[in-house]
């Protein structure tokens, strides 16, 4: 009897599965904003993946957005890393994020716990040059209404709080809006704000394949 019933537990835990990678991939095939198309001129954003993360990457300043008010030098290690040309973005859970700085640290139990929306979230900026294109790195040029609509989403999305140092010189954590959760992972943030700018992508995105497909 336990036996039957670890199998159909088993059984129900693969179908529960397969039915969420089911409904990630439809979901990242139907279009949001299908008829957009990229301008011949504008702002140039990129969209970089680690393989399991998306980041938005924007320029320090374009187009009247300047983050100075959210994003001080202060708030890195080191404050000379300010300088750079680019701050990339990236949405998640406060408890994976700030300790799993490499995916040697991933722990099931933390991984669980952010599926479930146990805990709150952080918006991880990181202070970059602008990225080389190729498989890992897309760029989308915007219109500047675009661009502000974009850089609005992201804006929306801190909330208040004193930041916290990140992995290295140039990059903190900063208190965010919103729960992370099985629906509602990073990748999804990312393709949440690209439509919120009017960009055709995929109108759920868990995976960053589901993003980084559409560029």
């Amino acid at each position: 009897m336990i036996r039957n019933g670890l199998v159909r537990l088993l059984l129900g835990l693969a179908a529960v599965v397969l039915c969420y990678l089911a409904a990630a991939f439809l979901g990242s095939a139907v279009a949001a904003n299908r008829d957009w198309k990229p301008p011949a001129q504008g702002v140039t954003i990129y969209v970089i993946d680690n393989g399991i993360h998306t980041d938005l990457v924007l320029p320090v300043s374009a187009e009247g957005v300047d983050w100075g008010d959210l994003i001080r030098p202060g708030h890195l290690a080191d404050p000379n890393r300010a300088a750079a040309s680019h701050l990339a973005f990236g949405w998640g859970d406060r408890d994976f994020y700030l300790n799993t700085p490499t995916w040697w640290d991933v722990n099931p139990v933390r991984v669980g716990r952010a599926f479930v929306g146990a805990g709150a979230t952080v918006v991880h900026v990181s202070h970059i040059a602008a990225p080389q294109i190729g498989p890992n790195a897309r760029a989308i040029v915007l219109r500047p209404e675009e661009y502000r609509r974009l850089a609005g989403f992201i804006r929306n999305t801190f909330g208040e709080g004193p930041p916290a140092r990140g992995y290295g010189a140039a990059d903190a954590f900063y208190v965010a809006r919103g729960s992370y959760n099985l629906f509602r992972t990073c990748n999804a943030w990312t393709g949440e704000a690209l439509a919120a700018a009017g960009v055709r992508v995929g109108k759920w995105t868990p995976f960053p394949s589901g993003v980084m497909q559409w560029f």
